[in-house]
């Protein structure tokens, strides 16, 4: 049964029977089996090590096998020795990363390679939206072009849409105009309209509509999630002013990479189990090791093999580019269903009646966007929880650059550059606002900043910038948090 076929006829109608849905290892083991004997690349890698994948046989024994990486990996080896059979033809399409960690890279990729991510989409467009049921439009709100987001998610949605979800799908890319243009005009004939896109942005499009005097709640709008961490307190506002009141069901993050497409979601169960974390924090930082929140999601091990090394996350799985192990530099976690409910349990939470009995996995983000002041790690989602509370959140985007600033004959400042929403106009007593709750939000939740931090020093100096400033928010790129 090919790739398609088999997508087509899976039926995710019926959920997990009890008990676990196994960790995936007899299924990594057998992906390796097959880019051992088909992948030049990897061959020759295992060859140089003196590995013998013949005694590759537990998940301890995999453990044996290299951390991949770009580095030495990817960019070290031709890309047709990185793909099964050393032949690009099998492939017919380029996924392209963003860059924001460097050099943009190419992936090659195929059809047969999307059908199985599909199923991620459709686990969240069935569990999260009822998508099956529902007549539904759906708005890709990634940028168009050769990056991979809004072209790999239209294909997704289309797999859906061929596998009979009562789906159109309207792709205008990152242009809040014409998005909102799309949804007046087409959302009216629709149950429900689901907007893709990068959390950010999508609040700049509902605040946009807003503004423009749009009452998305007769949309009756939902949301998927990428490529960033966000906490409960900006879902509750998203879901306030978008109109929706079922904020279990209102949005779903995606985990993913261009390197191997969606790697887990967040799920019905998993965000009433991070809404619930988040307000028991003592819990959360048992069971995460940190006082912040990761995304947290759930995943299929048979499609997707996580490990911890070193409390950060690699992965196996396959691709255009088969991946073994590959590191993908993110500090997270894995934790059995049934584990992590039993603890949860003890706490008083009580599950949905219905949930997949899937794996959860969690991820803080990478580190690169995080900045060091006197020796204590400044993370982009503390900051974005300060510019999240009520008394600033009206005046400003979301969108924020930190930076820590040092002179020969001045002391160091950490500065924060913010962008400013739509209509409103930089003042003083705002920048203050934002000072104050963003220094509050950070004593309150990062004990390092609390105390390696001289007082005096603590308190951010903001700066205020009108939307899309082509210095620190430029319009139509990803934008990043830090420099």
């Amino acid at each position: 049964m090919n790739a398609r076929q088999d997508f087509l006829e899976n039926d995710l109608g019926t959920l997990l029977a009890p008990g676990e849905s196994g960790d995936g290892f007899s299924a990594a083991r057998g992906l390796l089996l097959r880019v051992v004997a088909d992948v030049p690349a990897y061959r020759q890698l295992l060859k140089e090590q003196g590995i013998d994948v013949a005694g590759i046989a537990t998940p301890a024994d995999f453990a044996r096998l290299p951390l991949l990486d770009k580095a030495n990996y990817v960019r070290r080896f031709s890309q047709d020795e990185l793909v099964f059979g050393g032949d690009r033809a099998r492939c017919d399409f380029y996924a392209v990363s963003s860059g924001s960690t460097g050099e943009p890279t190419f992936w090659p990729r195929s059809a047969a390679d999307e059908y199985p991510i599909a199923v991620r989409f459709e686990q969240v467009f069935r569990d999260m939206f009822k998508a099956h049921e529902k007549r539904t439009l759906a708005v890709v709100c990634f940028a168009m072009g050769t990056w991979v987001g809004g072209m790999f998610t239209t294909f997704c949605l289309r797999a859906l849409a061929e596998k009979g979800y009562r789906l159109m799908i309207a792709t205008p890319g990152n242009k809040p105009d014409e998005i909102v243009r799309i949804v007046e005009k087409l959302g009216p004939d629709f149950e429900q309209t689901i907007l893709l896109g990068y959390p950010p942005f999508l609040k700049e499009v509902i605040d946009f509509g807003r503004a423009r005097g749009v009452d998305w709640g007769r949309f009756h709008p939902r949301l998927v999630l990428a490529g960033e961490v966000f906490s409960e307190t900006w879902r509750e506002l998203m879901a306030e002013r978008a109109g929706v009141e079922d904020i279990v069901h209102f949005a779903a993050s995606l985990n993913g990479t261009a390197d191997a497409g969606v790697l887990a979601q967040e799920t019905p169960l998993s965000v009433a189990v991070r809404r619930f974390l988040s307000k028991h924090p003592d819990l959360a930082l048992e069971i995460f090791g940190d006082t912040r929140l990761p995304t947290l999601c759930q995943y299929d091990p048979a499609n997707r093999y996580f490990e911890i090394v070193d409390g950060t996350l690699a992965f196996s799985g396959d691709n255009g580019v088969p991946l073994i192990r590959y590191h993908i530099a993110d500090r997270g976690g894995v934790m059995a269903c049934d584990v992590m409910l039993a603890r949860l349990a003890k706490a008083g939470f009580v599950a949905p009646e219905a949930f997949r009995r899937q794996p959860f996995v969690w991820v803080f983000g990478r580190a690169n966007f995080t900045i060091s002041y006197f020796g204590a790690n400044i993370f982009p989602e503390t900051v974005s929880l300060g510019l999240e509370q009520p008394a600033v959140r009206g005046f400003v985007t979301g969108k924020f650059v930190m930076e820590v600033k040092e002179g020969l004959g001045d002391k160091p400042a950490f500065t924060l550059a913010v962008e400013l929403a739509q209509g409103v106009t930089a003042e003083e007593t705002i920048s203050d606002l934002i000072a104050e709750s963003v220094l509050a939000t950070l004593r309150d939740l990062n004990s390092e900043f609390a105390n390696y931090v001289p007082t005096d020093l603590q308190r951010p100096v903001v700066t205020l910038y009108p939307q899309g400033h082509p210095d620190y928010f430029p319009v139509g790129v990803k934008h990043r948090y830090s420099r």
